[in-house]
Formats: C-alpha cells, structure tokens, sequence
C-alpha cells in the first residue's frame, strides 16, 4: 500500500505514460506481457518480465513455439524470469538510483531462492476478473461460476429464459472477434425466433466455432494460432484414443520472403491427423504470422487436406508461400 500508485500500471494506463520506464518489471508472460515488453524495450526502457510458469503465454502453449518466442524477447535485450513469482512489492530505493523507487521480490516457484529487482514501474499482466459482483445478478437469479463469469449455455443463453450474456463476461477465450461471434449469435437466433415464417433451422451456438478460433499475439514477429491448443490436445480425451497425430515444423530461415526481407526470426508447426490429413491446428511465429494462419484457418473451415497446402501455387514472394515447405520441415509422431 505505500508504493506509490501512479508506478503500478495496467494495459491501460501502461499507454498514458509520458515519459519512457527507466526500468519496467512486467507481471505475467501472457499477450499482454510480451506486447508491452516488448514495445518498451525498443523506446529504450530496461524490461524484465517474471513469469510464474515455466514458459511464456501460458502453460497450455506449445512448448517449442514458447522458447522460439523466448529466444526472440532475449535478443532483443529483455531479461525474462521464468518460474518466478512476484513475493512482494515495496518503495526502497534502487541502490541510490533515484529513478529506480521500486523493490520486487522475485521468488523461484521450485527453488524458492529470492532475488531482489529494483524497478521505475510495474506493469501487471496477470490476467483480469470479471465484473460481476455489482451487478446484482443474484436478484435476478442468474448463476455465476466459482470465478465469476456468467454461465451460458451454447446459444449464449443464462440459465434465466431470455437473459443472454455476450463477451469475456462468460469466460474465455477472452478475444475482441470473439465477442463480436457471440453478438451474431444472439442477433441471429433472436431473429430467426421473431420471424414467424421463418425456416425451421437449428440455432446457431459457440459449438461452430470452437475447433477454428484464431488468435495472434502481436509482438515482432507476430505469433499466431488457430485450432486448439498443445496443452489443450493433450487433455483431450483424443490424446489417448483419437487419430494419431503428426506435426510438422520448420524454421522461419526457411520461407523465401523472410530470406529476401531479413526477416528470418520465428518457426511454423502445423499438426495432422495422420490418416486422414485433416489438418488440426496451425501455429506460426513470423512478421506476417496472423496473415499465414489466416490462410490455413480457411482450409480448415473449408476441410482441406495438408496436401492441398503443399501443392497449391502460391504468389513469390508471399508469406504464404511457406506453406509449400512446411511439410517438408520436421515430421514427428506427436505422444503426449
């Protein structure tokens, strides 16, 4: 409580500041963690960013792509602390250096060894609560889950007829083009309710989308993905019984346009089911990444096989052109 308020800072007010950290200590590895991160590195501001888990966005992330990411953040000059958690936050002068007021205890998760970080200010990016405890919703009889978030079902519905609920309110994936599915779902279902002569159809619900929802993290290179997650495919009941699974990756010293720009940082990994071809979820790391994953999301949607990635003909040189040599990159039989 004695640290001084306007050095603690959230994405928010993370981008009001007017003048350049002297030291930023970022709270979390998330988007929101690298982003800025990274963003603060380059206006010159000393960055280190303290992870709690063992690799960057998340514990679900695909542990090659996280190092890939890692490795990137490194060389650009940000000291990144992995298994580290926050022990403490408190005003005590960085060895004299005015501009340094702040004092983080850093303690190792396993380790429990501690490591005193001397900052000008503290973003944190550990994530964010719903808002729900204003709003009263137990008057209205709508439930809530043991974290907050609204309970729907798949057409967005609360367990109160004709109360729906939109947004990172109900849980994740908490993504803006989310929200706005979640809007068309409602407009569409309550339309198609509304019109009498309307056709007999199914509602639309959250199930359409769940194996294609996109997601890019814009550092530099942007890193982007689509299908379900590593952490999430081996908890699926899937990862024991389902298709065998085979991915394939290659590094981004491979794609002719990278060659051509200098822009050689990154990887893609695309993963298959091995007899049938379909392709299951797609993750690059790349200037162009969320245009790349864009192209796969299609095939996907559009139930095209991998082969059809390979052989198509692509513009040179184009970012998409990478999809005629990922498949000729590292193939490995995925065993969770």
């Amino acid at each position: 409580e004695g640290v001084d308020p306007g050095r603690v800072l959230d994405s928010t007010s993370v981008q009001e500041l007017g003048d350049v950290p002297a030291h930023l200590v970022v709270l979390g590895g998330g988007a929101v963690g690298v982003e800025f991160g990274q963003l603060f590195r380059r206006f010159g501001a000393r960055v280190t960013i303290v992870q709690r888990g063992e690799r960057l966005l998340g514990r679900g992330e695909d542990p090659e792509l996280a190092a890939c990411l890692e490795g990137i953040l490194r060389e650009d000059g940000i000291e990144v602390l992995l298994g580290t958690a926050a022990g403490g936050v408190e005003t005590a002068g960085g060895g004299g250096d005015e501009a340094l007021p702040l004092r983080l205890r850093a303690v190792g998760v396993k380790t429990r060894t501690t490591r005193d970080i001397h900052a000008s200010h503290l973003l944190v990016a550990t994530g964010r609560v719903p808002n729900t405890e204003t709003l009263g919703l137990q008057a209205a009889g709508i439930q809530t889950s043991e974290s907050g978030h609204v309970v729907a079902s798949p057409t967005l519905e609360t367990n109160v007829p004709g109360v729906y609920v939109l947004g990172d309110v109900k849980g994740g994936p908490a993504f803006t083009h989310v929200s706005y599915d979640d809007f068309r779902i409602v407009r569409d279902n309550l339309a198609r309710d509304r019109e009498a002569s309307s056709p007999a159809a199914e509602p639309k619900t959250t199930h359409a989308r769940a194996a294609c929802i996109p997601s890019v993290v814009y550092t530099d290179p942007q890193v982007a993905h689509v299908g379900p997650k590593w952490g999430d495919l081996a908890a699926s009941p899937r990862a024991a019984s389902g298709p065998q699974l085979v991915s394939y990756a290659m590094p981004g010293s491979w794609i002719a346009r990278g060659l051509e720009t200098d822009e050689t940082r990154g990887m893609m990994k695309a993963v298959v089911e091995a007899e049938t071809g379909r392709i299951v979820s797609f993750a690059a790391i790349g200037p162009e990444a969320g245009e790349v994953m864009a192209v796969v999301q299609m095939a996907m949607l559009g139930g095209v096989r991998w082969e059809g990635l390979r052989d198509a003909v692509w513009a040179h040189p184009s970012w998409s052109e990478s999809l005629n040599n990922l498949w000729g990159g590292e193939r490995r039989v995925i065993e969770f």
